[in-house]
């Protein structure tokens, strides 16, 4: 890996913690909502959140529309000292189906794939907000650098957020930081997946994997170079992943207003 991008962990663990409570200060809030996919970016967001507040003051979230991961989270939400009376476990199925049904939406229709999973990121905000709502709590967001950049994230769905803990480090980053946590090693080597449908994983629809576009990030990034085939001769997506950054640029100035 590029050494730009190690981190120190325990350096990285306590400027968050600081961040996540001078949020919550700043704003008068004292509880916070996160959704809990099982994957590796909502553990470590989690686990940060809990050096920063005391467990009866968060509430988990697991809204799934395939299959409740919930049980194989058990022991990371013991671990991490959450009460039971303040974890969700909640199927999206049945509200998401309606829609479907009440627009047309089958698996004939363009773009199934892409448009059910999007409903299905609105959908587990609408859910996140109403009990953020109902215990007076800021919703933490789960996303990486990484995500944020190639355009990885639904629009008003799992891109909606009060505060992002981790949206400034790359996903190889987000690892770094989760072997710092002790977060559970299953949850560290399960296949990066959106849950969006059977099958569905990130590196898949990318066509590349995070490792390549991470250094090629950093070096597009930060370093504002253009492409060329001299300086990413290293990186043989390097033109698809730099064509991504661009092509979702957009999603970064929404609205558009007149100003």
């Amino acid at each position: 890996m590029n050494n730009s991008l190690n981190i120190d962990a325990m350096t990285e663990t306590a400027k968050i913690t600081s961040f996540i409570k001078t949020v919550l200060k700043q704003q008068g809030f004292r509880n916070v909502v996160i959704g809990l996919s099982g994957g590796i970016d909502s553990a470590v967001s989690l686990s940060l959140v809990r050096k920063a507040v005391e467990p009866k003051n968060i509430f988990v979230v697991h809204l799934f529309y395939f299959n409740s991961q919930i049980n194989s989270l058990a022991t990371f939400l013991k671990k991490e000292g959450i009460p039971q009376k303040n974890i969700y476990n909640i199927s999206i199925k049945n509200t998401v189906d309606k829609i479907k049904t009440s627009i047309g939406l089958t698996k004939s229709s363009e773009n199934y794939n892409v448009r059910l999973g999007n409903i299905m990121a609105r959908i587990r905000m609408i859910y996140l907000y109403d009990l953020a709502k109902k215990h007076q709590a800021l919703v933490c967001g789960t996303e990486n650098k990484s995500e944020l950049y190639l355009g990885y994230f639904t629009r008003f769905g799992d891109e909606a957020s009060d505060f992002e803990p981790i949206q400034h480090l790359y996903k190889t980053q987000v690892y770094q930081l989760a072997g710092y946590l002790n977060i559970p090693e299953k949850i560290i080597k399960q296949t990066p997946t959106a849950g969006l449908w059977t099958g569905q994983t990130d590196e898949n629809d990318f066509g590349f994997s995070y490792k390549e576009a991470d250094m090629v990030l950093e070096l597009y990034l930060n370093n504002k170079k253009t492409f060329s085939k001299n300086i990413f001769k290293d990186f043989p997506n390097a033109e698809r992943i730099i064509d991504r950054i661009n092509k979702n640029a957009f999603k970064h100035h929404l609205p558009y207003t007149l100003r």
